[in-house]
């Protein structure tokens, strides 16, 4: 019986063949190459990179933009008539689709770090395209419907961009471990040039970033603002249903300055708070009145308003997932809540003095009340008992007839306009969405005696970012949340931002040369052979074995490449039969 020696013996790499082969699908050793990615797998590899790019902008987009998820929220149901959150399946997609690409962008990355071969296998190139396809549709599709909320990025970088410069730093001194391990690698000295200079172009931009940073929390704590007034926007509709007396009620318990609502005009001339122009949303219009179900809010007369139902809703649809922190007693409470009128506000801001800002929806030109909406609001305030220094006017019709019959009333501006326009109209005060003035605004605004209140401010961060700009007060959904931040979140003074960044730059820089000095010491006197070639180099200190072990491998290598077996056995100095050298 002959005894053959086995052809391949290789060393067991579990680690690699993990990465080639969830990759690319090369789990055999013989499927895996240190040649050069062909140029198509390097176009794959390039849209690998800006997907993962484009997807880091959106997951990071909505990551920030949840201060604004009922905003948004609303936006859906204005289009399609029915309330449901549509921030899970996109907050679900996007995470899912982020996770997905950047394992992949790891996987290229290990790669690139151990000289193989970029391979991404078909299955993975049709998730790319459909990663792809689907953020850019999602990017198109909110610049199309909600295009002021891309502001919410640069605002944020006031808040975060300290933090995300040191973890941009970070990610990029890591890669230093590849781009010294390419260079070293490499025989081509333009090649090597072009790498160095290349990365060390994007190591030196993110060294002076900081300089073009700018945020309103990096100042000396004592130049710190008074904390700005919370104001309960609707109320607390985190907590109970939106422009209820509950809702109110539960606001003045998070210790608010202030309240704000939606007045809205029936037929027979009572103002009543309504943010909808219909009443499908948050009452039960539909079961009291069906044929009436799509009617405008205004068109109903205050009878018929009163026997609507306006907390029921809340229970049903719970739109903050709120609803199962609620007692028994405050579920008995929210749905027992009827539509509420403007003079019950009025009176409930009264016992407690708080001051209210309402913004008031003229009727159609068909109501009834299309000439009086005015003064019908103006009895309705007056018949409350309210103080006149507790109502903040926001609307521009009649303002001059409605400063001389109130003059005690806080006049108030929904529109940005320079601080002498405002004075000349005898406004003290404006009431702007956050994203409509920049902090060097506020300061002048600030400066000219201008109170500016923002809306809708709901998470810290954001809080914190404004405290810092100078603003003098905010309107909020959560006021229960705002209530807990009693310091800003991100502060620091100058100089200990100045030592923080630059530490962080000397760290990055040492780190980076000793790894270049590190990765050409390993790859010294290193080239590019087949690694059988590599291995047999290396004869002179292997056993005989070993040493013909090595050559069978060379020679199975070869006869891939298309040379006959007989011919290479007998030129290695093997008996093609045997397997044993015939050169002892």
């Amino acid at each position: 019986m002959v005894k053959h020696q086995p052809l391949q013996v290789y060393e067991r790499q579990l680690c690699l063949s993990c990465i080639t082969g969830i990759y690319g699908c090369r789990w055999k050793r013989y499927q895996r190459s240190h040649d050069d990615t062909t140029k198509w797998e390097l176009l794959w590899s390039v849209i690998l990179l800006f997907t993962f790019s484009l997807l880091l902008i959106w997951s990071y987009f909505w990551w920030e933009a949840d201060n604004d998820y009922n905003e948004f929220n609303w936006f859906l149901y204005n289009r399609s008539g029915e309330w449901t959150d549509g921030t899970v399946p996109i907050l679900a997609t996007t995470a899912a689709g982020f996770t997905y690409i950047a394992f992949l962008m790891v996987l290229a990355l290990c790669h690139v770090a151990l000289g193989q071969q970029l391979n991404l296998h078909w299955l993975h190139k049709i998730g790319v395209t459909a990663a792809l396809l689907t953020t850019v549709i999602g990017i198109i599709s909110v610049t199309q419907t909600w295009e002021q909320e891309w502001d919410v990025i640069p605002i944020s970088f006031q808040a975060t961009g300290p933090f995300l410069h040191v973890g941009a730093l970070a990610a990029a001194t890591a890669l230093s471990w590849i781009v010294a391990g390419q260079v070293a690698r490499a025989e081509k000295t333009i090649f090597q040039v072009v790498v160095v200079l290349l990365y060390l172009s994007v190591l030196l931009g993110l060294y002076v970033l900081p300089l073009y940073l700018t945020s309103p929390c990096i100042t000396d704590p004592s130049t710190l603002k008074p904390r700005p007034e919370v104001f309960g926007h609707q109320g607390a509709p985190m907590l109970a249903p939106e422009n209820t007396l509950w809702s109110f009620q539960r606001a003045l318990q998070m210790n608010v300055s202030g309240l704000e609502a939606d007045v809205a005009i029936s037929v027979d001339g009572v103002p009543f708070l309504m943010h909808d122009l219909t009443l499908r949303r948050t009452t039960d219009v539909g079961k009291v009145f069906p044929d009436r179900e799509k009617d405008k809010a205004s068109q109903f007369n205050w009878t018929d308003l009163q026997q609507l139902n306006a907390g029921q809703w809340f229970l049903k649809d719970d739109p903050f997932w709120t609803v199962n922190t609620m007692t028994l007693r405050e579920k008995n409470l929210t749905a027992k809540q009827s539509v509420c009128s403007l003079e019950q506000l009025l009176s409930l801001a009264s016992y407690h003095n708080s001051t209210v800002v309402f913004r008031l929806r003229r009727p159609p030109p068909e109501h009834p009340c299309y000439a009086t909406w005015i003064n019908d609001t103006l009895q309705a305030v007056q018949k409350s008992g309210v103080p006149q220094s507790l109502v903040m006017w926001t609307p521009d019709d009649e303002r001059a007839q409605v400063t001389r019959s109130a003059p005690g009333f806080i006049q108030t501006s929904l529109e940005k306009h320079s601080p002498e326009h405002l004075h000349r109209l005898g406004i003290s005060r404006l009431l702007l969405r956050y994203n409509q003035a920049s902090a060097r605004e506020i300061a002048e605004y600030s400066r000219n005696n201008i109170s500016l209140t923002v809306y809708t401010v709901n998470e810290p961060w954001l809080y914190s970012v404004l405290w810092c700009s100078g603003v003098s007060a905010v309107s909020s959904e959560a006021p229960h949340i705002l209530k807990k931040v009693p310091y800003p979140v991100w502060l620091m003074s100058p100089n200990e931002y100045c030592l923080m960044w630059v530490s962080a730059d000397l760290l990055s820089f040492a780190v980076v040369i000793g790894i270049f000095i590190l990765q050409k010491y390993r790859m010294s006197g290193m080239r590019s052979y087949n690694p059988e070639q590599i291995m047999l180099s290396a004869a002179v200190r292997t056993s005989s074995r070993d040493v013909n072990v090595m050559k069978e491998k060379l020679i199975f290598s070869e006869v891939r490449n298309g040379g006959s077996a007989e011919e290479l056995y007998e030129e290695h100095g093997f008996d093609s039969y045997s397997g044993q050298s015939i050169r002892q």
